[in-house]
């Protein structure tokens, strides 16, 4: 466990997050830890089989997990249809984000022409261009460059370093963390007899609202619609969001991961980490890629799709592709003329 908070006790907690207690509801909780690492004071859960085996030896004063798991729980437990969203809103009550004392710091440059809600909280070294709104409870942290004409979302929240380009907007409640930049300009490069000749890109990008964007995250702005991020999409570190890409509602998508330009992805899809989508493509909803897998068509189905191949040259990579799709239709052939030899 990395910290301690105020705490709160096991029947407030169950309360909380709706589950059934088993134990003293005046417990107090203050803490939060592994199976393996919880001390006494602390809660943990069990979603996952794999940590099953450590159950019975924990020193945790709770355990939230499934019912089925409660017979072999030493302490008292919390009984939940999902213990790892459980879980999630028991560490949220326990370790509230920490609240800001609003104001503009004297460090920070705000252009005459913005708007701040008086309960906003710009930070340290913050620069605000002009024309930019900056809506009720909002916090910028330090460093955090924010370009003309932007707009923030009432209680969303810049960690550090951020950049908003111009012309960005930002829904209610994002989360946007170190390091990450909306709205810079995107790959587009016309070819002058070998020389490259830069497009300007005239689109914006538009995030709705409780989205969450991770460190050093990147979403270019359109090249002359929007790049589009819908209500409840959450990107993880380190992904490369290209011009024109329209992300659906509540998707999610994993470290690593790159959408080239004019991509549409549906809604509550998952893009596992490293994944790569080539540009124009059309992906449906609810459609789920596994990581590492190079999207090089359009998914217009639901489901759970995979596949990669090591980069080669590319006749011979064509070539392997194409043998590969006839796999299936070369093994019944090959299954039927084994059993008509062995018929004879």
């Amino acid at each position: 466990m990395v910290s301690r908070s105020s705490g709160s006790s096991l029947g407030d907690l169950a309360d909380t997050v709706g589950a059934k207690l088993l134990g003293d509801p005046e417990t107090m909780i203050r803490g939060v830890g592994t199976l393996q690492s919880a001390q006494p004071g602390e809660i943990s859960f069990l979603s996952n089989p794999s940590y099953r085996r450590y159950l019975s030896a924990t020193q945790a004063s709770a355990v939230i997990l499934y019912e089925k798991d409660a017979a072999d729980c030493p302490t008292s437990a919390l009984i939940s249809d999902n213990p790892y969203l459980a879980y999630a809103r028991v560490a949220t009550k326990l370790f509230p984000h920490k609240a800001v004392t609003p104001g503009i710091d004297a460090t920070a440059v705000v252009g005459r022409s913005s708007s701040i809600d008086s309960s906003a909280w710009i930070g340290p070294c913050v620069v605000i261009g002009e024309g930019v709104t900056v809506e009720s409870g909002v916090c910028i942290g330090p460093g955090c460059v924010v370009e003309d004409n932007c707009r923030i979302g009432a209680d969303s929240r810049l960690v550090a370093n951020v950049t908003l380009c111009h012309d960005t907007r930002l829904g209610q409640r994002c989360l946007v963390h170190p390091g990450a930049v909306l709205g810079a300009d995107g790959f587009g490069l016309a070819n002058d007899e070998g020389h490259w000749v830069k497009v300007p890109q005239l689109g914006r990008v538009r995030v709705g609202d409780d989205v969450e964007i991770g460190a050093n995250t990147t979403i270019d702005r359109g090249a002359l619609e929007d790049t589009i991020l819908h209500d409840g999409v959450k990107l993880d570190n380190l992904i490369q969001i290209a011009h024109n890409v329209e992300i659906g509602r509540n998707t999610a998508m994993a470290g690593c991961s790159a959408v080239a330009g004019s991509t549409k992805i549906g809604g509550h899809c998952t893009i596992g980490g490293q994944t790569g989508l080539v540009g124009h493509l059309t992906i449906g909803d609810n459609v789920h890629f596994s990581a590492a897998t190079l999207v090089t068509r359009s998914f217009t189905e639901a489901g759970y799709y995979s596949g990669n191949l090591p980069a080669m040259e590319n006749g011979a990579w064509k070539r392997v592709i194409a043998r590969l799709r006839n796999l299936e239709s070369m093994a019944k052939e090959m299954k039927f003329l084994k059993k008509n030899l062995n018929n004879q």
